[in-house]
């Protein structure tokens, strides 16, 4: 068994940034059994993150140096319709962050000394001075268009090549993510590292909520979806708890209905024993959500983000699957999802564990060794 003290025997203690993108908190969770599996790596290690995902990463990893950055700040409408014009608008403003954030690492790199960047969705944060690697599980960015779709793959990938590799967090065959992570071409420096997911299966663990409800995503339809959730559930007498998935809050919601317990943030230990503990699981139809479900083998309705075509895909993908039950947020009703859970068949998605794990071993290795990572 690989120990983190004498993982090879090169005394070289590489220094590795990882960088979280801040559009929800999916990327920020993802990241999470990365630095845990290279803190048992001794490896030196830098969190580079902004907005929730530097509050999340700060109360998970308060031993580790984090820096803040300035973020992306993406934000949706309200109106699904909207949504397209509302994205297009900020589209300058995503290219200037990305130069920033360029320049950003150039800068830190003439007064630091790194080995390497993990960089999940951060378009910016490569170097031809260390070694980079770009975390992203859509190859293919759906967007209701296939003209639109060529485009923003076109753009995608030229970013994906200034980066020594490519990580895609699924598996080569009978992915979770579908066309998303297996589009006709894929670029060549891009290798599938399997399944991401912060948690593990408990031995114990009673079932003592009716349903766990974890609220995420960007606003305002964060808050709008809170908003349903709490109307419909105020005469409810179902166990519930609801996680608001803001780690920087601090002031609690309270509600007139004492079944309904309302939690700000979590910490992943905390996280992985309620969802075990919960006979349902209401969520996004987030792709980090989607991995952490599938490890803990939850039964759980899923309500993509209106107008985010990524999570409507996934949604739709995941139903015929039969993994998950999946539901619009504009006819969304809590009661007829616990129903529908009650006589659904769901089928739990095969999972092969770990191998994130050997491609981290094998990267680790190939850094101290002074040799760039060829995965």
């Amino acid at each position: 068994m690989i120990n983190g003290d004498n993982f090879n025997n090169h005394s070289k203690r590489p220094h590795i940034l990882v960088a979280p993108l801040d559009w929800g908190l999916g990327h920020a969770t993802r990241c999470i059994p990365i630095i845990k599996h290279l803190i048992f790596l001794n490896i030196d290690l830098t969190i580079i993150a902004s907005g929730n995902s530097f509050f999340l990463l700060k109360k998970e990893f308060p031993q580790l140096k984090i820096l803040q950055i300035k973020g992306y700040k993406i934000h949706y409408s309200r109106k699904k319709k909207n949504l397209p014009f509302v994205l297009l608008a900020q589209f300058p403003k995503l290219i200037f962050t990305v130069i920033r954030e360029h320049y950003w690492l150039k800068n830190f790199l003439k007064n630091n000394k790194a080995d390497a960047v993990i960089s999940d969705n951060r378009f910016g944060l490569y170097n031809k001075k260390i070694v980079s690697v770009y975390i992203t599980h859509q190859l293919l960015i759906k967007a209701g268009n296939s003209f639109i779709e060529k485009v923003l793959q076109q753009f995608h990938y030229f970013f994906i090549k200034k980066f020594t590799h490519c990580w895609v967090p699924d598996y080569e065959k009978n992915g979770l993510a579908g066309d998303l992570s297996h589009p006709k071409k894929i670029p060549a420096n891009a290798a599938y590292i399997g399944s991401l997911s912060r948690f593990e299966i408990l031995s114990e663990a009673k079932k003592i909520f009716d349903v766990l409800i974890l609220i995420s995503g960007p606003e305002p339809q964060r808050t709008i979806f809170e908003q349903i959730i709490i109307s419909q559930s105020k005469n409810s007498n179902k166990k519930i708890l609801l996680i608001r998935g803001l780690p920087q809050e601090k002031e609690n919601l309270q509600t007139t209905n004492a079944s309904i317990n309302i939690i700000n943030h979590l910490s992943a230990e905390e996280m992985n024993t309620c969802i075990q503990q919960s006979k349902l699981v209401i969520s996004r139809c987030g792709y980090s959500t989607v991995m952490d479900l599938v490890r803990l083998r939850a039964n759980a309705v899923l309500v993509p983000t209106p107008g985010q075509t990524e999570q409507e895909y996934l949604a739709e993908y995941l139903m015929q699957k039969k993994y998950f039950i999946c539901m619009n947020q504009d006819n969304f009703k809590i009661n007829e999802a616990m129903e529908m859970a009650l006589t659904f068949q769901f089928i739990k998605a095969d999972q092969v564990q770990l191998i994130y794990k050997n491609v981290l071993n094998e990267f680790v290795q190939s850094l101290k060794s002074g040799k760039f990572a060829t995965q």
